[in-house]
C-alpha cells in the first residue's frame, strides 16, 4: 500500500502542473524534477565534463553537447560510422578516469562487419567539437543479424580496467558458448588490450576478454561508492530482470536458470531457476520492468539517499530506489511511474544531482532537485 501510495503522489502532482513546479514525495525526500534539455532524439546516455558541459550520445548515431542547459546544433565530429540496428546504436558514454589530464573519451556503439552488426567500442580525444585520434579499441565477435540485445553500458573500476557488458544478441545460447563475446561482461585495459589475470585469458578456446558468461542483457552498470565492486542489472525475458554483482569467471546462468519466462506461450525457459555452479540474482522483478540505467546516488543534496541504488525503467516509465543493506535489497520504492518517459539512464552527477534520461524522439535530460 505505501509503495501504490507515492506512486499515486507522484502521479498526482504532475497531473496537477508542471513537472518542473510540482513537488513529488518519496519516502526519504521531497523533490522537483527539472527540465535541463529537451529536444533529444532517442538518447542514451550522459557523461559530465569537468567543466559543467554534458555529452549525450542518440542512438542514431550522434554525440551532443550540452552548455548552460542547451543543446549544441551540431553533433560532435570524428566518431567511426554507426550502425543503427534495431535497438542498437550510439549508446553508453564514459570519460577516461584521467580526463583531465587526457582529454580521453570512451563509447560504445553498434557497428557493421562480415558476419553482421555487433557492440564495438571506441576512444578519442575531445578537442573542441570534435573528437581526434579516435580507435576502435574492442570489436565484439562473432558479430549478427538480429536487431537485439546488444547492451551495452561501459564502467572503469578504481584499477583503471574498463569494462563493456554485452547482450545476446537475441540468441540466447550465445549466452554461455565459450569462444563467443555476447552474453558477458567484457574486461579490458584502456586501451583495448586484455588483461592477463582475466579469468579465462589462459584456457583455449575461450575468448580472453570475457569476464563472466550467462548474461541476457545488461543495461545498467555501476561501481558500489563503498566496496568499488561492479553491479548490474539486466532485462530478463518476460520475468525475471535481474541485480547482480559481477565477480571474475561466474556463470550467472542465463538461458540454463532463469525466473522468466518465454514470451507469448509462458512456458519454462532452460532447467528452472537454479543450478549448481550458476549464481542467483540479489533482487528480481517478475513481472520485468526493463531495466535500463543505473547509478549509486552519492551526492549530499539528497543525503538520506546516500549509497541507495537508482535504476531507470523503460516498461513502466519510472525510477525504482532500492535500499540496501550489503548486498542485500531491503526495500525498494517506486517513483515517477508513467509521469516523465521511458527512463534510458540513470547518473549521480559531480554537482550532487540525480540526472534522468528519457528514450523518446523528443527526449528530454532531467534533474532531480530537492523540494525546499
Amino acid at each position: 500500500m505505501r509503495r501504490r501510495a507515492a506512486t499515486l503522489l507522484c502521479a498526482l502532482a504532475f497531473a496537477a502542473g508542471g513537472a518542473q513546479a510540482q513537488v513529488v514525495r518519496s519516502a526519504e525526500h521531497a523533490f522537483h524534477v527539472v527540465t535541463v534539455a529537451e529536444g533529444l532524439d532517442h538518447p542514451w546516455a550522459v557523461a559530465f565534463l569537468p567543466d559543467g558541459r554534458m555529452l549525450v550520445t542518440e542512438r542514431a548515431g550522434r554525440m551532443r553537447l550540452i552548455r548552460d542547459g542547451k543543446v549544441e546544433p551540431a553533433p560532435l565530429g570524428g566518431l567511426p560510422p554507426v550502425t543503427p540496428h534495431g535497438q542498437g546504436g550510439l549508446m553508453d558514454v564514459a570519460l577516461r578516469p584521467a580526463f583531465r589530464k587526457n582529454g580521453l573519451v570512451y563509447w560504445s556503439f553498434a557497428a557493421r562487419g562480415a558476419d553482421g552488426v555487433g557492440t564495438e567500442v571506441a576512444r578519442g580525444r575531445l578537442a573542441g567539437n570534435r573528437f581526434e585520434n579516435v580507435e576502435v579499441i574492442f570489436r565484439q565477435s562473432p558479430k549478427g543479424t538480429s536487431g537485439r540485445h546488444f547492451g551495452s553500458r561501459l564502467v572503469f573500476d578504481r584499477a583503471g580496467y574498463l569494462y563493456v557488458t554485452l547482450g545476446d544478441r537475441g540468441e540466447m545460447e550465445r549466452a554461455q558458448r565459450p569462444d563467443d563475446h555476447a552474453g558477458s561482461v567484457i574486461r579490458l585495459h584502456d586501451d583495448g588490450s586484455v588483461p592477463k589475470d582475466n579469468p579465462f585469458a589462459a584456457r583455449p578456446g575461450w575468448k580472453p576478454e570475457k569476464f563472466t558468461l550467462g548474461n541476457r542483457n545488461i543495461q545498467g552498470a555501476a561501481l558500489h561508492p563503498a566496496t568499488g565492486m561492479l553491479w548490474t542489472h539486466e532485462h530478463g525475458p518476460q520475468g525475471g530482470d535481474e541485480v547482480n554483482v559481477i565477480r571474475a569467471g561466474v556463470n550467472y546462468g542465463w538461458p540454463v536458470i532463469t525466473y522468466g519466462v518465454n514470451y507469448g506461450t509462458g512456458t519454462r525457459i532452460g532447467e528452472g531457476t537454479h543450478k549448481a555452479g550458476m549464481a542467483q540474482p540479489l533482487h528480481k522483478w517478475v513481472p520485468s520492468i526493463a531495466p535500463s540505467g543505473m547509478a549509486f546516488y552519492t551526492g549530499d543534496r539528497f543525503a538520506r539517499w546516500r549509497n541507495d541504488l537508482f535504476v531507470g525503467a523503460l516498461r513502466d516509465a519510472m525510477l525504482v530506489r532500492l535500499r540496501l543493506e550489503g548486498e542485500r535489497v531491503v526495500r525498494e520504492e517506486r517513483l515517477l511511474q508513467g509521469t516523465l518517459g521511458r527512463i534510458r539512464d540513470v547518473r549521480s552527477a559531480p554537482d550532487g544531482y540525480l540526472y534522468l534520461l528519457t528514450d523518446a524522439a523528443n527526449g528530454v535530460l532531467a534533474r532531480l532537485e530537492p523540494a525546499q
